[in-house]
Parts: C-alpha cells; sequence; structure tokens
C-alpha cells in the first residue's frame, strides 16, 4: 500500500486564524503548540499534525474533510501541466516548490495560467491567420468557455446559494413523478405556456408570448431538467446575477454562458435536492441506475450530481467525474478528489472511460493508480443521445465516475473486488507530466525525464526514458 499522503493546509490555518482575530501567538496557544511550529504549518513547511486537526474541528469548527483537496491541489496540478509546455525551456520546478507557490501566492499561480493561456490563444490563432487574434485592446483574452469550465473548477463544483435556493424550489414536490406536473403548475402561474414541438431545438422560450416550447422527442428526464433551467433563469435571476458579479467575468459571453450554467446547476440541484439526494445516494450505495430511476433523472444526470456534494458539514464521498467524446476530448471534468484533469488534451488512455465505447451499455469497473501512489476506484459507461428521428446524428459520450480507493466500499459496484491487495492499473494525467518509464500507450515522451536513444535497438517506444 502507498504511505499515507502528509496534509498540509497552510492558507486554511490562516484564514481560521484570521476569521478569530488571532495573534500567531494567541492561536498557537489555543491549538496547543508552539509558535515554531505553527508558522512553519502556515508557511506549508511541516504537514498539520492530528492534534491541530483535532483542535481545529473542536474548538474552531473546521470541517476537516476539505482539508485534503481543494483549491491548493487543483492548482498545484494546473501549474504542472502548464510549466511542462514545451514553451518553458528548463528543468520543471519541483512538485514542493509549486506547493509553496499555490499555498502562499495562490494570486501569482493563478496569473501564470492565465498568461499561458493567453499565449496558447494567440499562438493558435496566429496559426490559424485568424485576423482578430482575439485580443481586446492588445491584451489576448482566455476564451469564454474556458474561463467558465475555471470558475467551476476553482469552486469545487458546489454554489451554495444557488444549491439551496434549488434544494427550497423542491419542496413543492416529493417524488419524481410529482415533478413535472408541480414545476409545469408554477410556470403557468407565472403566465408561461407549456408546447411540445416535432422540430426545432431542445428548449425554446418566447418572452414576449410566454411559451416554452420543449422537444417531443427528448426523454421524461430531459424535459424535466429543461423545464427547471427555464425555471430558473425566470424566478431566480437576480441570485445568478449576484453570483455572477462575484466571479468578475472578463467578457460578456464567458458571463452569458456561465449563467447558463449556473442555471444547469440549479435544475440538476432541483431535480435531485441536496438532502434527499445525499440520504438516498448512501443508501443506495450510489447505484446510478436506481437513483436515476428514484429522481427521474438520466445516468449522466445522477454521475454529475454525486460529483457536486460537497456542502460544508454535510459532504458525500468525494468524486471525480469526467465526460469525454469519441476522439477523448474531456467535455466535462470536476474532481472533489487529489485527481486532476489534464487542462488540454485528452485524459489517459490506460483509463477505463475510453474503453467504454467498445463495450455500450454496461458499467466497466477499474482498480487504477497513478505516478503519486494513490489508488483510485473508476466506473466508466458509455452515454449516447439520440437525435430522436430517422436519420437524426446520435451523440456518444463516455462517462467516468470515481473516488479513492478509502471510499470505495460505499459503492455497490465494488463489490467483489480486491481493494487491498487488487491488480492496480497505472494511469495517469497528460503523457507530457507523466514520467512512468514503461508505458506502451505513451504518445509523447515526458519533459521531465532525460531520453536514451538508441539506433541499433526498438523496445515498444523509439527511445528509452532515463
Amino acid at each position: 500500500m502507498p504511505p499515507p499522503q502528509k496534509l498540509y493546509a497552510g492558507p486554511k490555518l490562516r484564514e481560521t486564524r484570521k476569521a478569530f482575530s488571532l495573534t500567531q501567538k494567541a492561536f498557537a496557544a489555543k491549538l496547543g503548540i508552539s509558535l515554531p511550529y505553527l508558522n512553519q504549518m502556515e508557511n506549508d513547511n511541516r504537514p498539520v499534525s492530528s492534534t491541530v486537526l483535532l483542535a481545529l474541528a473542536q474548538d474552531f469548527g473546521v470541517d476537516i474533510t476539505s482539508l485534503g483537496s481543494g483549491e491548493t491541489e487543483r492548482l498545484v496540478s494546473d501549474l504542472g501541466e502548464v510549466l511542462a509546455d514545451p514553451l518553458f525551456d528548463g528543468d520543471m520546478p519541483p512538485k514542493a516548490d509549486l506547493r509553496l507557490t499555490a499555498s502562499n501566492a495562490p494570486g501569482l499561480a493563478h496569473a501564470v495560467l492565465a498568461l499561458h493561456r493567453a499565449y496558447r490563444a494567440t499562438h493558435e490563432r496566429l496559426a490559424s491567420l485568424d485576423e482578430a487574434l482575439g485580443r481586446d485592446g492588445g491584451q489576448a483574452l482566455p476564451s469564454p468557455w474556458e474561463e467558465v469550465r475555471d470558475f467551476f473548477h476553482y469552486c469545487d463544483n458546489y454554489i451554495d446559494a444557488v444549491d439551496r435556493a434549488a434544494e427550497h424550489a423542491a419542496r413543492d414536490w416529493d417524488s419524481a413523478e410529482a415533478l413535472p406536473g408541480a414545476v409545469r403548475t408554477r410556470l403557468e402561474a407565472m403566465g408561461v405556456t407549456l408546447r411540445f414541438g416535432d422540430a426545432g431545438p431542445m428548449r425554446r422560450f418566447d418572452a414576449e408570448t410566454g411559451v416554452l416550447t420543449l422537444s417531443a422527442h427528448a426523454p421524461a428526464e430531459t424535459q424535466s431538467f429543461q423545464m427547471l433551467l427555464q425555471l430558473a433563469l425566470l424566478t431566480h435571476g437576480p441570485l445568478l446575477d449576484a453570483t455572477l458579479d462575484l466571479a468578475r467575468f472578463r467578457s460578456d459571453e464567458a458571463r452569458a454562458i456561465a449563467k447558463i450554467g449556473l442555471a444547469n446547476y440549479f435544475a440538476g440541484a432541483a431535480l435531485m435536492p441536496y438532502g434527499r439526494f445525499l440520504a438516498a445516494a448512501e443508501a443506495q450505495r450510489h447505484d446510478l441506475e436506481r437513483l436515476a430511476r428514484s429522481f427521474g433523472a438520466s445516468i449522466e444526470q445522477v454521475a454529475h450530481r454525486l460529483s457536486t456534494l460537497q456542502r460544508p458539514g454535510a459532504k458525500g464521498v468525494p468524486f471525480f467525474f469526467v465526460r469525454v467524446d469519441q476522439a477523448g476530448t474531456i467535455t466535462k471534468r470536476h474532481s472533489a478528489t487529489r485527481l486532476q484533469f489534464a487542462r488540454f488534451g485528452g485524459a489517459c488512455p490506460l483509463w477505463n472511460v475510453h474503453r467504454a465505447f467498445e463495450t455500450p451499455g454496461r458499467f466497466l469497473r477499474q482498480l487504477a493508480e497513478t505516478p503519486d501512489g494513490v489508488r483510485y476506484f473508476s466506473l466508466a459507461r458509455d452515454i449516447s443521445k439520440p437525435g430522436g428521428s430517422y436519420g437524426a446524428p446520435t451523440r456518444r459520450f463516455a462517462i467516468a465516475l470515481g473516488c479513492e480507493i478509502a471510499h470505495a466500499g460505499a459503492l455497490v459496484y465494488a463489490d467483489g473486488l480486491d481493494l487491498g491487495a487488487g491488480a492496480f492499473e497505472p494511469i495517469g494525467i497528460s503523457c507530457r507530466i507523466c514520467d512512468r518509464a514503461g508505458c506502451h500507450q505513451r504518445s509523447v515522451p515526458p519533459l521531465e525525464r532525460r531520453l536514451r536513444v538508441d539506433p541499433d535497438a526498438r523496445g515498444i517506444l523509439p527511445y528509452e526514458v532515463g
């Protein structure tokens, strides 16, 4: 078994101390430790001890389950991938330096990410001879889509105010069967007329006539979701706008995309209200099909919702969730675990999410280990989205839902697997930053390792990783 991961939580210690208006000396006394020891922990030079964790929970009400992951780990992962770009011709900084930067200077870390994103955007547009160069006043901007993706990424994919508002709205129905009628009644009370059409988009709302048209070909769970999304836009606009104001998006397009994203979040949270869904997930051992039937949702909606159960004081299993298309491109990604996904390109080809396309309609299980020694349980399945009529294209994706091995026993899918000494498949994040020497699926060399090339020998790869 890999050694337990040390917990560094300097920013959280400083945040807690300042919230209680304590000096370092007074805070150290309350924690029962010396001042130098506290100083080292606040600067991430030493991991947080079990004594300090207990004091934080008992005396300061800190949810210690939130200390093991979060923005610092995401920043460390993202910085590592960015600095592996060939643009940076030199040795990769050690992970300890990246952790110090992410912990003590998160603003600088975000600035580096933004600078690299701008570089990539400008480089790609120059390569395609885009005359506009994506510039605004001479400054290259990130794409609106990337900006919104990062917003949700660094919010832990949990938006408390929107989640609680959706849970409050869901008091009008107590079952999946009652939901469509209850939502339709609420919309009609606002002067909205609901219609179903054979042609046109999945959802269209005419503000002048008050007509909401849904696709008659869409599955029932999609129709319910779209009604809830429209309800969010009509009844919770000020809440969504207030949340967007805090995000300070750099373009109107990004703000517009994010507003739809928040409305989608509301719809998922209202379809599967937090308290009821968390209780059902635990009781049904996270059986996606049973949860989908119980809440009138799709398997993808259920998997995505499970990855958002990070409410302070009432957290569910910390999951990662990802969706990929047939080309291997990540179209949705979120992780409440230490596993972070590549910001650019596709996922590791050794991951079972790619094999899901080969076995439609089946769940694939995988015990996997990342290069840092952390072990995971991963569940993957293909997801098809028919066009609704003959000749209409079918969109095919695959989703993966997983957790660290310590939580796998809470999933019905892990039954029968040897979670202790089973065969864990080696997976990575991105070939550029993965240092596994003998990977038979490697596409490019790792930038942190030296290569040996022997013209008289050829193995799996045309080079050896030193």
